[in-house]
């Protein structure tokens, strides 16, 4: 009687890594570039060969917090668990540009996760900080730009109905009209832009 070996061959790894018997073995597998885990493979491993680039014998940790991925040290001697923000938003600490993360680790003191809340937030290395005088200053000016464009409107409605007044040409509701522009305008006049951006301002008319 013939007898057929159905048994898989296992193969054995010696402390140098190369086989002292050829055979399969289960392998843990990280990517070329990142070192991070990607899957669990079975080899066959000739004698004297070492397991395929990228491959380890070890078994990396079943599980993992969000937030984090497994990868490989860079010593190449065991797995490790490290940040993972990939497609998170993160913003550059000097220029507060938003950037999408595409990178396995821990982020540079140039990112930060949290988001800037104002164009004049700067990074104190912990987190924003507003600077209050110039955001005051834009505000204000923004104001004076605001004040300046209301005046000219209310002067240009005011012009063009003083002067049908005056012509004789004015209906009684345009009379009514100029009177209206011209309590607007004094009304814009009066505005301090020194409170912006706690400023009320009127409707015309």
């Amino acid at each position: 009687m013939k007898n057929y070996n159905l048994d898989i061959e296992q193969a054995e790894i010696g402390e140098n890594g190369l086989a002292t018997k050829a055979g399969w073995i289960k392998t843990y597998v990280a990517a070329p570039e990142t070192g991070e885990y990607l899957n669990a493979n079975m080899e066959f491993v000739y004698f004297d060969v070492s397991v395929s680039a990228g491959a380890y014998l070890d078994a990396p940790p079943s599980e993992v917090k969000a937030g984090f991925a497994i990868v490989r040290s860079e010593d190449k001697a065991r797995w490790e668990v490290i940040a993972d923000h990939r497609g998170k938003m993160a913003y550059n600490t000097e220029t507060r540009q938003p950037i999408e993360v595409d990178f396995i680790g821990k982020l540079p003191d140039t990112l930060t996760l949290q988001a800037p809340e104002t164009e004049f937030d700067s990074w104190n290395g912990q987190h924003w900080v507003t600077d209050l005088d110039a955001q005051k200053a834009v505000l204000v000016t923004l104001a004076k730009q605001e004040k300046a464009q209301r005046l000219e409107e209310a002067e240009q409605q005011i012009l063009i109905l003083e002067r049908k007044v005056r012509l004789e040409m004015a209906t009684n509701e345009e009379v009514e009209l100029l009177k209206q522009w011209e309590v607007y305008s004094v009304k814009i006049a009066d505005i301090d832009t020194a409170t912006a951006p706690n400023i009320d301002w009127p409707v015309n008319p």
